[in-house]
């Protein structure tokens, strides 16, 4: 009984491994965490990248950050916000684009929304993976030869 039922759970591992190849999973996560970082980047902006007195605003008072002014603080996020979701999803220098964006993620945590750990920790592990692996298989960084297969 034992023996079947490990058996049966080694073969759904494995359909589900044919099923769901990493790059896919990657692409996922790349997709998925750049939508949440490019929204937020909109909602600071008019047009295309015209910041917002609002936005600026904000800087000064609810995201004042202790180690830079809050106008360099604002084009930072707000560029930073538009530009490595992009390259995520187009899956180009993702790892660093990946690392920049954790790099934020570990700013707003620790100096401006510290009691959200649970959606920083989601971030994280989407995060995570990208720095870890790359893009994957579908990706710019795999046609134009900046990484190689993806590591199991």
């Amino acid at each position: 009984m034992l023996n079947s039922m490990l058996t049966a759970y080694r073969g759904a591992g494995a359909l589900t491994g044919r099923l769901l190849p990493s790059s896919l999973l990657l692409l996922v996560a790349r997709c998925g965490v750049a939508a949440v970082f490019f929204q937020s980047g909109r909602t600071k902006v008019e047009g295309f990248l015209t910041i917002t007195d609002s936005t600026y605003e904000l800087f000064r008072t609810d995201y004042a950050l202790p180690f830079m002014p809050a106008v360099p603080a604002a084009h930072v996020a707000v560029y930073s916000e538009h530009l490595f979701p992009v390259l995520l999803v187009l899956g180009l220098f993702t790892r660093p684009a990946a690392a920049a964006l954790l790099g934020m993620t570990a700013v707003i945590e620790i100096f401006i929304y510290p009691d959200a750990w649970p959606t920083h920790l989601s971030w994280a592990g989407l995060l995570l993976p990208l720095i870890a692996c790359g893009a994957g298989a579908w990706s710019l960084d795999r046609c134009l030869g900046l990484e190689t297969a993806t590591p199991k």
